[in-house]
């Protein structure tokens, strides 16, 4: 019985017009927050960091994609926006899923563009109180969200065409960071 009222509900969903299709989608699927982190790496392999005003471990630029916004597109806005650099993303990014927080982040790997002074990295924002350049083998304690990102970006350069990762060691984090996700608090 259960199988039949299924095969009739998707008989009629399939009818039904792409609008009313989508609405009906949005209105009984989980709603998720998407963000935009950008891992910016130096010529010498050193990565930029950032301490957020409310978080205690350092984290990447990153934050949330305005309605309708490509993600590469905000990826190289809250850069701009957050430390005042200009980037070129380099290879695919990679995805990170956080189910309970209902939160999707989009990671990319970054350089600096043509030109740009990496000594002129600085806090732009209100959020941000400080950014710095860090060995890839000496790292900060890291924001689990940064973590992840370090993790998934490894995965994906196991891929034969992807840009191997510099890092040779995701973070070291000591349990669980105070504070809002990067998903939780548009910048």
């Amino acid at each position: 019985m259960i199988r039949r009222l299924h095969l009739l509900a998707l008989r009629v969903y399939r009818r039904l017009p792409v609008q009313l299709r989508r609405r009906v989608v949005r209105t009984i699927a989980p709603g998720y927050t998407v963000g935009a982190m950008c891992l910016i790496e130096r010529d010498d392999g050193a990565l930029l960091l950032a301490r957020l005003s409310y978080r205690r471990r350092w984290g990447v630029p990153g934050g949330l994609l305005k309605r309708g916004e490509d993600p590469a597109a905000a990826a190289r806005r809250e850069v701009r926006e957050e430390v005042g650099l200009e980037v070129e993303l380099v290879g695919e990014p990679a995805v990170v899923v956080a189910a309970i927080p209902r939160r999707v982040d989009v990671i990319f790997r970054a350089t600096l563009a043509a030109g740009q002074d990496p000594d002129a990295a600085a806090p732009r924002s209100a959020e941000i109180l400080e950014v710095r350049w860090f060995p890839a083998d000496d790292l900060p304690e890291l924001q689990h969200e940064t973590s992840g990102a370090l993790v998934a970006l490894a995965r994906s350069a196991r891929h034969p065409q992807a840009v191997p990762l510099p890092v040779s060691r995701p973070a070291r984090t000591r349990g669980a960071d105070a504070g809002p996700s990067r998903g939780d608090a548009a910048s």
